[in-house]
């Protein structure tokens, strides 16, 4: 598995010496992702244990993944919570037409070592939601700090404000 540094976005930075890197694979129709965080001086807030699909995952420590149609608009995004818990959610277009995705199986997610994190989604079916891969693929991270600073992290980020659902975020292939 290849590891690939997130960028944290420019306007919004990390606390000192926090780097995040991951590295996935898709094998049939799972993706498994690892995701390992570096913070010497754990300065990040990380929530607490949970399980199950749950909304607003964003708003603390997260990592997400997005696969998008490579011949047209439409979009899945899966929130992994360090915690344990999940989400799933389709789009016809950038920020529209969400809904849930109902999954064959959740997300399993485990903190396999010290900062370190491993993810696997079931996709099957993803082709009937957004179209035939190859997908594009973004993977980011919203990273709380203790002092309640957020920094958010890509593989790549467009101009401006900080958007994980631009298609500039879309760097990778997947599929």
């Amino acid at each position: 598995m290849k590891s690939h540094k997130l960028m944290p976005h420019p306007d919004c930075p990390p606390p000192d010496s926090v780097k995040v890197a991951v590295g996935w694979t898709l094998d049939a129709e799972a993706l498994a992702l690892e995701v390992r965080v570096s913070d010497p001086f754990h300065t990040i807030l990380w929530p607490a244990p949970a399980s199950g699909r749950s909304d607003n995952l964003w708003q603390t420590s997260c990592f997400e993944v997005f696969t998008g149609s490579a011949t047209g608009t439409t979009y899945a995004e899966f929130n992994l919570s360090p915690s344990g818990a999940w989400a799933a959610y389709a789009f016809d277009d950038t920020r529209t037409g969400m809904r849930d995705i109902d999954l064959n199986a959740p997300p399993q997610i485990a903190h396999t070592a010290s900062n370190r994190w491993h993810a696997t989604i079931d996709l099957t079916g993803l082709d009937d939601l957004i179209g035939p891969a190859p997908w594009g693929l973004a993977i980011t991270a919203v990273i709380e700090a203790r002092d309640g600073s957020k920094s958010f992290w890509s593989l790549a980020h467009p101009p401006g404000k900080p958007d994980f659902h631009h298609a500039d975020c879309f760097a990778a292939r997947l599929g």
